[in-house]
């Protein structure tokens, strides 16, 4: 075995042991500066990409979702470590509306929420979403009055399993999956439209 080869597989091995270790999912670059990489994350990225496909097939993945690299268990697996059932608390609809408008629309207001909602939010609302985690302020849109503005987080795309925004269903996805009722359907479809409502003053 060539040096270059056994340096390659030694990184593998550290990548591997990083991910292992971490309590929350790592981007390319943090476990390059955690394992002291200097020349950037690229040997790192290869690395990755090998451990993709060694766990390919078996119980655990090694899955990217929001650029941020983590182990989970194996989706066909995953009934066998649910001890017990967990009650997790519904979104109410206004919670759930709220979250499609960001996660298609990010970032964005509450005053271009409430305009395409056509109803207003109430604080509460986005403080659920923000206390799940799907949910974090940005910073400020240079408009007057300096709105809040929104998006969604890696938490969000780890939650749905989805390896970045663009792979949200559009609206017809939704429709022939049965998921959306006319109410739904109407909200859904403001949300993920290509127009977007002009901005508007907001001091939340």
């Amino acid at each position: 075995m060539t040096p270059e080869v056994q340096a390659a597989r030694d990184l593998t091995r550290a990548v591997e042991a990083t991910l292992f270790a971490s309590e929350q999912p790592l981007s390319a670059d943090q476990v390059a500066a955690h394992l002291g990489v200097t020349d950037g994350a690229g040997d790192v990225r290869t690395a990755l990409a090998d451990l993709v496909c060694h766990y390919e097939g078996r119980g655990i993945h090694l899955v990217e979702r929001g650029e941020r690299w983590h182990f989970e268990t194996a989706p066909d697996l995953a009934h066998l470590l649910r001890r017990e059932k967990e009650d997790l608390r519904r979104l109410s609809r206004a919670a759930t509306e709220v979250l499609a408008i960001v996660a298609y629309h990010e970032p964005v207001s509450r005053a271009e929420i409430e305009a395409i909602r056509g109803v207003q939010t109430a604080r509460g609302t986005l403080d659920v979403l923000m206390e799940a985690g799907w949910v974090r302020v940005i910073g400020r849109r240079e408009v007057p009055g300096r709105p809040v503005i929104y998006a969604t987080t890696p938490s969000f795309l780890d939650h749905f399993g989805l390896t970045s925004l663009r792979e949200l269903p559009g609206v017809d996805d939704l429709r022939a999956a049965g998921l959306l009722d006319p109410v739904d359907d109407e909200v859904i479809g403001a949300a993920s439209g290509i127009a977007k409502t002009a901005p508007a003053a907001d001091d939340d």
